[in-house]
């Protein structure tokens, strides 16, 4: 009856009209039906509406599908054609998918993403991110319930780092000590324990290389000082500064995940009061704070400073020596960040607690042990706060019901990733689970399944946009209204009670975040804008300020901010971070420095730093805040500008556009 058909891409092939009755009856088959002669029969109806319709003229594959639609339903066969629509609907995805992988690559041969301010612009890095764009196509087409697809394609929530959905985890609190002692392998051969400083701190650097490799996420140290204090016992101070400065180079040199990026490395110390330990932790400082070659600033480790009284914070404490050498090196490096044990949240837990650069947080366990070494986050999902304020239009209830939704959904994905990381295989991570650096994981064979490890880590929902949802609701934000902050700590009281309320339902550690956006910040705004316009407040930047923060835009004074957002560390166990911004580098003002950080404690922050532009001239070494686009020195315009962005330090030509915006809106904030 029929020679040619025209295909989705213009092509003509021949004409088949056995494929009709094949997916026919292949829908038929999904609701119950076995008769393949029925399905013939409706075949001969549609050939029968084709040749009525078209006359001779040539149709598509499209115009076949919307008559085998009509057929069916015409004829009865309701379920049957829902099957067929259904089925319709999916390989519509998986094609759109694939054509929207094709434009990615195209841009990703051209410049990589920038949603990760430390991924570089290399062949490998490109690579890469080919093989994450895939990914991503490939778990939303195919292995997420269509719901949460659905609500992360419209941006209603966000999953993080989807690409690797079902290959691994997020981040982890390295057991340094025990590998230092024990040794380990990396899967080339046995790494015996090291007897000096300079091989500890190399094998220190090759864990956190070989365990990033095979997670996502961060990597930290939870107590550098303790676990190297028996390395340096028998050291010098110069030996132990060699080491330290060579774990720096390291960490800023070193790459992992096939050449993309150096290691998301994080280091906790500050508390152990041993002469060993404190040699580790006045060393690091020394070495962090003289810089790379050349004195510009490491981008990495994270260092992160303990503070807790009795131990560091207070004149007489026996470690004060190093929490004012730790003031001076933050007032020049923008690190250490500091970490406050003594806050209302982590005070139970003694000086235990330790952070990841990007505002991680683990210690609860339903599971196991509350302890952070072995553990980590397991993955992540941000909720677009802003988006259910738009659409409540001021109402409250309808806006806590929205809520309600959005987070019953986000659980509910959370537990889905669980289910699908649970059945990894101790070999599909050879490193963290074949050498037992995940708790749980010792005993465990290569074939073993890691849900036994793996249900001592977090699964967390995050938020954004705090701000802007206070003005979409009341038309202020947390920082211009009382109404608005005591409503802000009821919003996000609101979702921190959800989220307790699911470690009771499903017995695992769900925590609340607040979210660490980076290319998230300009994505729900971007398609928020689209959708709803532009409201003044809400969707009229380049970007969704970060969590709980007062936007960066907004005059206030250091010690008012600080205020402000403190009280809301409390809600967020899965991590936090806060920061003021200084004109420049505090390094003639230690007193402003430690003043800021003594009110950050005396807050109930948990995790806070200080941010201020550090530029550096790589034609003559240059350094401090060059505001010209080439050094006033020497005329060079290549400028490394080091700023902090989620807390993680970065250069600025690594941002992306809406980090870039918000760069350029931070106010310097009053002493």
């Amino acid at each position: 009856m029929f020679k040619i058909i025209r295909k989705r891409d213009g092509r003509e092939v021949p004409f088949d009209e056995t494929k009709i009755t094949d997916a026919i009856f292949k829908a038929a088959r999904a609701v119950g039906g076995e008769d393949r002669q029925t399905a013939m029969e409706l075949t001969i109806e549609v050939l029968k509406m084709l040749k009525k319709k078209y006359n001779g003229n040539v149709f598509g594959v499209e115009d076949v599908q919307d008559v085998v639609e009509k057929v069916l339903i015409e004829a009865g066969h309701a379920r049957t054609a829902k099957a067929y629509i259904l089925y319709r609907d999916k390989r519509t995805r998986i094609r759109d998918a694939k054509s929207d992988l094709m434009d990615a690559v195209e841009e990703i041969l051209e410049e990589t993403s920038r949603e990760n301010a430390n991924i570089s612009n290399s062949p490998s890095a490109k690579m890469l991110q080919i093989a994450s764009a895939a990914s991503k196509k490939y778990y939303l087409s195919r292995l997420l319930p269509e719901e949460m697809a659905a609500a992360h394609r419209r941006g209603d929530i966000h999953i993080h780092d989807l690409d690797y959905y079902g290959k691994t985890l997020n981040c982890l609190q390295i057991p340094l000590g025990r590998l230092l002692t024990e040794g380990f392998n990396t899967g080339h051969g046995y790494i015996r324990p090291p007897r000096r400083p300079t091989s500890a701190t190399a094998l220190a650097a090759i864990i956190l290389q070989s365990s990033q490799n095979d997670m996502y996420g961060g990597q930290s140290f939870a107590a550098f000082d303790r676990d190297m204090a028996p390395f340096v016992e028998q050291a010098d101070d110069f030996e132990t500064y060699q080491a330290m400065e060579a774990l720096v180079y390291n960490l800023n040199s070193m790459h992992s995940r096939a050449g993309a990026q150096v290691p998301f490395s994080s280091i906790n110390l500050g508390t152990d009061t041993s002469e060993a330990g404190r040699r580790v932790t006045r060393n690091l400082l020394l070495a962090y704070e003289a810089g790379l070659g050349r004195g510009e600033n490491p981008i990495f480790p994270n260092i992160i400073f303990r503070v807790k009284q009795g131990v560091n914070f207070n004149p007489g404490d026996p470690n004060y020596d190093l929490f004012q050498l730790a003031v001076r090196v933050a007032a020049r490096r923008l690190n250490p960040t500091f970490s406050f044990m003594d806050a209302s949240f982590n005070q139970p837990y003694g000086d235990l607690v330790s952070y990841m650069g990007c505002r991680s947080r683990v210690m609860a366990n339903r599971r196991g042990p509350e302890v952070t070494d072995g553990r980590g986050n397991l993955s992540f999902t941000t909720i677009n706060l802003p988006r259910l304020a738009i659409r409540a239009e001021r109402s409250l209830k309808r806006f806590y019901a929205y809520l309600d939704e959005v987070l019953r959904l986000t659980i509910e994905q959370l537990y889905h990733r669980f289910t699908v990381q649970a059945r990894l295989k101790v070999k599909d991570m050879p490193f963290v689970m074949g050498q037992g650096l995940y708790l749980g994981s010792q005993g465990l064979k290569s074939c073993d399944p890691i849900e036994p490890a793996i249900v001592n880590g977090t699964l967390a929902v995050g938020f954004i946009g705090l701000a802007e949802t206070l003005t979409a609701l009341t038309g202020y934000h947390h920082a211009q209204s009382e109404e608005a902050k005591e409503l802000g700590h009821q919003i996000v009281s609101h979702m921190r009670r959800a989220v307790d309320e699911a470690c009771e339902e499903f017995d695992l550690n769900y925590t609340l975040l607040a979210t660490p956006a980076e290319g998230l910040s300009g994505r729900f705004v971007r398609m928020d804008r689209k959708e709803y316009g532009i409201i003044p407040g809400v969707t009229n930047k380049d970007y969704y300020t970060n969590s709980f923060h007062v936007p960066v835009g907004y005059p206030i004074s250091s010690f008012e901010k600080i205020s402000i957002e403190g009280s809301f560390h409390k809600y967020c166990n899965a991590g936090h971070i806060s920061y003021v911004e200084m004109a420049a580098p505090p390094v003639h003002n230690l007193a402003a420095m430690e003043k800021i950080i003594r009110h950050m404690a005396a807050c109930d922050m948990g995790y806070a730093a200080v941010n201020y532009p550090v530029d550096f001239c790589t034609g003559c070494g240059t350094s401090g805040v060059i505001n010209e686009d080439r050094c006033p020195a020497c005329g060079c315009p290549e400028i490394r500008r080091v700023r902090r962005i989620t807390g993680y330090l970065s250069t600025v030509d690594r941002f992306n556009d809406s980090k870039v915006a918000e760069l350029y809106d931070r106010t310097v904030h009053e002493f």
